[in-house]
């Protein structure tokens, strides 16, 4: 396919509406540690986007390959405009560098190619940088600061190598689309919850550190846990709490870890020798509560990762515009909203679990595991550049450094014979 013509956009620019009503749930005060009350909300400059379009859907791996040979097909017909690093920009100014921002905005279509011209930051511009930055997982301000710089300014090679390391992520995936399922695009740090098609609830998330990745997950989701334990993987047991004890001896008595022996007997942690790596060998689970490392719920999803999603006592991390923090595990804002869009359906004492059931039931103190009626799809992905139904490209760091610069050739998006609404990805041969 020719590359496109100059005086049109290369991609497809995103349509800026609302979402219809109740399509959308707005980022939700999370609760607070001890349940009553609530925390301070987050900042909007952080809020999730009320984007209805979902990131994992049966056609984003075609969509995605697609994407990727747009850009390929830019990388090669030239660079487009790049922005001084120390660029500051806002509505009202105007030069040359405003010029080059016009244009660089045009390339990919977040400014009509009508409007390309001229070197004024006016109200045209301010909407297209907004729609860059919504693509870019970055706060919609409207105005230019270094991390919108550092986003416009990354090549369109890379963009194409993100587009299609994405792919290759998805080949050979054979996930359930169902009605109802949820998503979590790791490098988005972000959980969807979507029927019919929607995202109706988004959520800010913390996911894992760089050296402690989340995986790769698709599972399905089958129960919540309310007042949960937390039993410590031995992994942690040895990178954390043993060096914690060492520096402070009554660091189990204050976080309220108890160690059992193979008999499910309490053990005195003075008893153990903490020089040494034994307390592997005992089972150490934390109390439920206020400081419970899993907060107040957690989300059962079984997996040979051993990795689920969960509260967490640390909620000032969800404002953070990076939120790779946890071991793993996928920690989640507003989580009582996200369990009752996952216990819908399923009985209760009461008759159902709404938000107010589940509030109550926390209030209790008492551990309480509620089987979903219907088990959920869930996938973890890990999708730095992906495309939606619509041909919009969005792209998200590669905060794991796994979109390989010498990835391995995919098919021709031009010719590849698979369905649009198609759920699997060709398995690599």
């Amino acid at each position: 396919m020719p590359a496109a013509p100059a005086s049109k956009p290369i991609v497809q620019a995103p349509v800026s509406k609302p979402p219809a009503p109740g399509s959308v749930d707005p980022t939700a005060t999370p609760p607070s540690p001890n349940g009553q009350g609530a925390v301070k909300p987050v900042p909007a400059a952080v809020a999730v986007s009320q984007d209805p379009r979902p990131t994992f859907t049966p056609s984003t791996f075609i969509n995605t390959m697609k994407a990727a040979w747009t850009y390929k097909q830019i990388a090669e017909a030239g660079a487009w405009p790049t922005l001084p690093a120390e660029t500051l920009l806002k509505s009202g100014d105007r030069g040359p560098v405003v010029a080059a921002l016009r244009r660089r905005l045009a390339m990919e279509g977040d400014l009509p190619a009508d409007k390309k011209s001229g070197d004024l930051f006016d109200p045209d511009v301010v909407v297209a940088v907004k729609r860059f930055q919504a693509r870019h997982g970055l706060p919609e301000s409207g105005a230019v600061r270094a991390k919108t710089v550092e986003a416009l300014n990354v090549p369109a090679l890379t963009r194409h190598r993100q587009l299609a390391a994405s792919a290759q992520r998805l080949m050979g995936s054979n996930f359930p689309f169902g009605q109802r399922y949820v998503v979590v695009n790791i490098p988005s740090a972000t959980v969807e919850a979507i029927e019919e098609g929607q995202v109706v609830r988004r959520y800010v998330a913390v996911v894992g550190k760089v050296d402690r990745p989340s995986p790769r997950v698709e599972t399905r989701i089958t129960a919540v846990n309310l007042n949960p334990t937390w039993t410590v993987p031995v992994s942690l047991i040895k990178k954390d709490i043993i060096p914690h004890v060492r520096s402070d001896p009554s660091y189990l008595s204050k976080m309220k870890i108890r160690i059992l022996d193979g008999k499910g007997q309490e053990i005195d942690p003075q008893t153990l020798d903490w020089s040494t790596q034994n307390a592997v060998n005992y089972t150490l689970r934390q109390d439920p509560g206020a400081i419970n490392s899993l907060g107040q719920i957690r989300i059962d999803m079984p997996n040979k990762e051993a990795v689920y999603m969960h509260d967490t006592p640390s909620k000032r991390l969800f404002a953070q515009d990076t939120r790779f923090h946890s071991s793993g595990c996928v920690r989640v804002a507003d989580v009582a909203s996200f369990a009752e869009w996952l216990l819908r359906g399923t009985p209760s004492p009461t008759g159902g679990w709404a938000r107010p059931d589940i509030e109550a039931a926390i209030a209790t103190t008492a551990r309480q595991d509620i089987r979903l009626d219907k088990p959920i799809p869930v996938a973890w992905v890990y999708l730095t550049g992906y495309a939606t139904a619509d041909g919009i490209a969005h792209f998200r760091k590669d905060v794991y450094g796994l979109d390989e610069p010498k990835a391995e050739p995919l098919p021709d998006a031009q010719v590849l014979d698979v369905p649009a609404t198609s759920s699997i990805a060709p398995k690599r041969s």
